[in-house]
């Protein structure tokens, strides 16, 4: 679950860590009320949205102005004429893809004098099963890149679980950003409380960039972002009310609801799917075979026959499905009720795309008399890889069709 810089910014407060004064607006007409609220001399505008490359974004529409999603203003009347044509427009940015996200709240900070842009994260590093910080002197940039182009600017400090942090740790990091003195120190204190707090609130990512040097000589963690467990959101309930619905896909978000592992992707066969391994080899399969899967979707090993329904119902409403692909190995879970939920699926919601479902397992052959008897347009498959074949020949046949009856159309 991901949540807004202000609210990463409230935490980070919580626990101690260095941030300026800002103000949060909802509503066009209480942004001069609040912008006038911070002393100035210089105001930070910054659109809210789920996305990274804010500040490189542009507004779809030309009424927000000139400028990306991160503004700087110097008088709170324009801090406020700055949040006004943003809130409510559509920024996009190299995260959000072609659609962009609507910016629904701004964030009105505090300006700070910028010395020098550092970067400082806490992520669960997979590779080394530790949770780590990272470092580098090359802050405000894009830190993939500088990891492509510039691998020796980035460190990295390992906290082992067994130690937890240590103050040796803190001297590495000040050491990696350059740091000295009492910057050193705060430094110190900084990545003690960002451990403290990654831990506390059960997050999977930590990101303040940039972390920033002053002119007056101190760190100031400038923007952050962060990203928590969902698995453990049933022991953090004040982050879990942090939660901004319009941000997330709502076909990701209708999943959650009903306990589906599904992702969102930029495919065209819809795929559904029992078990996690399972699904992530059809999805290659289906690529091995030349398509794009349109969906990760794990309807897991107990599902019941309502959620192969829900199931079905979220991947039939993605546009973007020219086929749907179902593909399951009946262990815990019974091919018939598998069988019986995509059938009452297709009545419920009708069918418009090309189905192929391959069925193994426990009750396989009631699973294929069910599909059998239903008088639907299904195609079987005898294993995966006949599976991805027919799913892939029958949405290209379907297209072909389509254009030439669209051809004919034209035509007459």
């Amino acid at each position: 679950m991901n949540i807004h810089e202000y609210q990463a910014k409230q935490l980070l407060r919580k626990f101690g860590m260095p941030v300026a004064d800002g103000r949060v607006v909802f509503d066009a007409n209480s942004a001069l009320q609040l912008a006038e609220e911070l002393p100035g001399p210089v105001w930070a505008v910054k659109a809210q949205i789920h996305a990274g490359g804010r500040g490189k974004g542009s507004f779809r529409e030309s009424q927000a102005g000139a400028g990306g999603g991160v503004r700087i203003a110097r008088s709170a009347k324009a801090a406020a004429a700055e949040a006004e044509m943003m809130i409510g427009k559509t920024l996009v940015t190299h995260q959000t893809g072609h659609a962009g996200k609507q910016v629904n709240r701004i964030y009105v900070e505090q300006g700070a004098e910028i010395d020098r842009e550092l970067y400082f994260a806490v992520l669960l590093d997979r590779g080394l099963s530790r949770i780590s910080i990272v470092c580098s002197t090359e802050g405000g940039m894009d830190i993939e890149e500088v990891a492509k182009t510039s691998p020796e600017k980035i460190v990295t400090v390992a906290i082992d679980p067994a130690t937890g942090f240590q103050p040796h740790h803190g001297r590495s990091c000040a050491a990696a950003l350059g740091l000295s003195g009492q910057l050193a120190k705060q430094c110190a204190g900084l990545s003690k409380a960002a451990i403290g707090m990654f831990l506390g609130t059960d997050a999977e990512l930590l990101e303040i960039n940039p972390l920033v040097v002053t002119g007056a000589g101190d760190l100031l963690c400038l923007d952050c972002k962060m990203s928590f467990d969902s698995s453990a959101l049933y022991r953090q309930p004040d982050i879990l009310e942090l939660r901004d619905e319009t941000e997330e896909d709502p076909k990701e978000l209708a999943a959650s609801r009903f306990g589906l592992s599904y992702i969102a992707l930029d495919g065209e066969i819809g795929c559904m799917v029992n078990g996690a391994g399972l699904a992530m080899a059809t999805m290659d399969i289906i690529k091995l075979y030349g398509s794009e899967p349109a969906n990760f979707l794990d309807v897991g090993g107990g599902a019941s026959r309502e959620k192969v329904v829900e199931a079905f119902k979220i991947i039939t409403s993605d546009p973007n499905v020219k086929g749907i692909l179902v593909n399951i190995f009946g262990g815990i879970m019974r091919c018939d009720t598998i069988a019986e939920g995509v059938v009452q699926a297709v009545r419920d919601v009708g069918l418009e795309v090309p189905l192929v479902v391959r069925l193994e397992g426990t009750n396989v052959e009631m699973g294929k008399s069910v599909i059998e008897s239903s008088g639907l347009n299904v195609i079987a498959a005898d294993d995966l890889g006949d599976a991805a074949r027919k799913i892939i020949a029958a949405v290209g046949s379907s297209g072909a069709q389509k254009q030439e009856q669209s051809g004919h159309g034209n035509s007459g």
